[in-house]
């Protein structure tokens, strides 16, 4: 019989992580994480420490001590030692989550660079940073770049195929050369062979441009991305381009969400509410058919007094209503890039809080530390798409196309 567990290690860290002050957070953790240790080993052996039990199973042996880096910089564990077996506490030493490590290393960056203002300090004491050294953020930040370096440039073909692909681009604010200056932060996610999302891709860039997009296809490309039948994304012309110059004979689908705006920009503010009712009423339809007679409904109703959004509309036809070859049941998650929006809120949540960057490496270690952490997530997640969806959407090419979508170890 052993000693029971009373104690949450990882609430009553997280609690002491949340509520201490910056002054007393080294002092507080170093003494809940030893005292936890000690009540820990207590358990493991079945009795207090120096206490005689007939329920003993084991007994202490000394400690063994290691540093633990904390958002308090570094502070000293006394891990006790067992005359029999091991001890070890996973709990406590396993790896603080990716995100959290690379957001301390960008403030941390921030900092040391002299870029250090009011709003600053007051962030560094809100995470209890008092007191990281030069060499602690170089060793996090080497550890981070590594593990980033490898996550962005893992092989895709063994999920793959990847049926559906979204991509989107969100700006960074990044200090170059003394000035601050927008950076854009590229990312790919898509839906793998076993039904699962995966972040496939993210790429920082100077701008959003044609040659931006093209190379990150092409690297997406390189490490295996195949089989991909739609690609769902907003109207950006570099992006469009680089989608059907890297994966031809893949359909596009335009956001319907970015779509609405731009078409709001078009339409006279006292028309916008019948048009955005009438072209809402389009994607209320049950089956492809109902969906483009009500679209050809909406083109009649507005071609007599507002042609110039008649237009825009037909124009945008095909690329707007793309969804419809495939399967009804997933058509919310494939017409827009919604289902996206969690993860850049996330993304924001972790990169307003830093402002303005001190270089490109720094966006790329905290996105990509984040995009690292949700594509775990999503891979130990339920499927996003369930199996018999995937393979009737890949059945709606057939013969050659079909051929040249599939992977080579697949023909």
């Amino acid at each position: 019989m052993t000693a029971p567990h009373i104690i949450d290690p990882a609430g009553l860290l997280g609690q002491a992580l949340g509520d201490a002050s910056p002054d007393l957070m080294r002092h507080l953790l170093s003494t809940v994480i030893n005292s936890l240790l000690s009540a820990e080993a207590d358990a493991v052996c079945g009795a207090e420490y120096g206490t005689s039990s007939p329920d003993r199973v084991n007994s202490r042996n000394g400690y063994r001590h290691r540093e633990l880096d904390t958002r308090t910089g570094t502070i000293d564990v006394a891990i006790p030692k067992l005359r029999s077996a091991s001890y070890f506490p996973e709990w406590l030493l396993e790896r603080r989550k990716r995100a959290e490590a690379a957001m301390i290393s960008v403030v941390a960056t921030c900092y040391l660079l002299g870029v250090s203002t009011r709003r600053m300090d007051k962030l560094i004491q809100s995470l209890g940073i008092t007191s990281l050294s030069k060499s602690q953020v170089s060793r996090m930040a080497a550890d981070l770049d590594e593990q980033v370096h490898a996550f962005r440039a893992r092989p895709l073909n063994d999920t793959g195929p990847f049926t559906f692909v979204a991509a989107d681009a969100l700006t960074m604010k990044v200090r170059e050369q003394g000035r601050v200056v927008n950076a854009v932060v590229l990312i790919a996610t898509g839906v793998n062979a076993d039904g699962h999302r995966e972040v496939l891709g993210v790429k920082v860039a100077t701008s959003e441009t044609r040659q931006a997009w093209n190379t990150f296809f092409a690297d997406l490309v390189a490490r295996g991305l195949t089989g991909v039948l739609l690609v769902t994304s907003d109207a950006h012309a570099g992006l469009v381009d680089a989608i059907a110059a890297n994966l031809p004979g893949t359909s596009w689908q335009r956001c319907r969400t970015h779509f609405a705006a731009n078409l709001m920009s078009v339409t006279s503010k006292a028309a916008w509410p019948a048009v955005k009712t009438m072209l809402h009423s389009v994607y209320d339809q049950p089956d492809p058919e109902s969906m483009h007679a009500q679209f050809d409904k909406l083109l009649d109703s507005v071609g007599a007094s507002l042609p110039k959004v008649a237009a825009y509309l037909d124009a945008a036809r095909a690329d707007l209503l793309a969804f419809t070859t495939f399967p009804q049941p997933i058509w919310r998650q494939i017409w827009s890039n919604n289902p996206n929006e969690r993860l850049n809120k996330e993304i924001r949540r972790r990169t307003d809080v830093v402002g303005i960057f001190p270089d490109r490496d720094a966006v790329a270690r905290l996105v990509g530390a984040v995009l690292a952490e949700q594509h775990d997530e999503w891979t130990e997640g339920r499927r996003y798409f369930a199996l018999d969806i995937i393979a009737k959407a890949r059945a709606t090419t057939t013969g050659t196309d079909q051929r040249e979508l599939e992977p080579a170890h697949n023909h």
